[in-house]
């Protein structure tokens, strides 16, 4: 199974328009939250993604609520918005978790702290593919002054549910970085679209 996967697209229609095209080759698609930015142009992105024609699977970001993901990828038919939910594509189970985790300094944000992320996380299937907006604690999550702004729950639900690959954005500064934790493959993806295959 071919999977392309992205983050934090922010509104950037060219980007979108490439994303698309690259999505031929795809099984699955991924993104993996921050279509608006601070909750503007979210249609438009989501318009432009829209071409896509393979299955398509959407966490929110920071930068657009869960509600209005969903409204704005109802007329998109490949699109699922996956928020606390998992999907299943031949065998493989995929589970989502958006918005900002831990709360972030914005009042504009669309956050979820540790704990309300630790009880959604509770549904992850084992061994399957995780898709967070926000990166785990110590992983792929540093700032351009070095700080970790990842998220406990999120590092905690890796170490116990074990999915085979985990993608995740929000960080910019760590845009195209990876690490592991045990089995676990983690990439903090970025707007440029990254392959996977599993």
């Amino acid at each position: 199974m071919r999977v392309l996967a992205f983050s934090d697209l922010h509104r950037d229609l060219g980007q979108a328009a490439r994303l698309v095209e690259l999505s031929a080759g795809a099984d699955v698609v991924i993104g993996a939250g921050d279509f608006a930015s601070v909750h503007k142009g979210l249609g438009e992105a989501i318009g432009a993604l829209a071409a896509i024609e393979a299955l398509t699977l959407l966490v929110p970001g920071n930068n657009e609520t869960e509600e209005a993901l969903r409204e704005a990828a109802a007329g998109w038919p490949a699109a699922s918005v996956l928020h606390g939910q998992r999907a299943e594509l031949d065998g493989v189970e995929f589970f989502g978790l958006g918005a900002g985790v831990p709360v972030t300094p914005w009042d504009w944000s669309f956050d979820l702290d540790d704990d309300e992320a630790a009880a959604l996380l509770a549904a992850a299937p084992e061994g399957g593919v995780l898709i967070v907006h926000s990166p785990p604690r110590g992983h792929v999550d540093t700032d351009s002054g070095g700080r970790h702004l990842g998220s406990e729950a999120i590092l905690a639900a890796i170490e116990r549910k074990r999915p085979r690959l985990a993608v995740c954005g929000h960080i910019h500064d760590s845009w195209g970085s990876e690490s592991t934790v045990g089995p676990t493959r983690i990439a903090n993806l970025g707007p440029g679209g990254a392959w996977f295959e599993l």
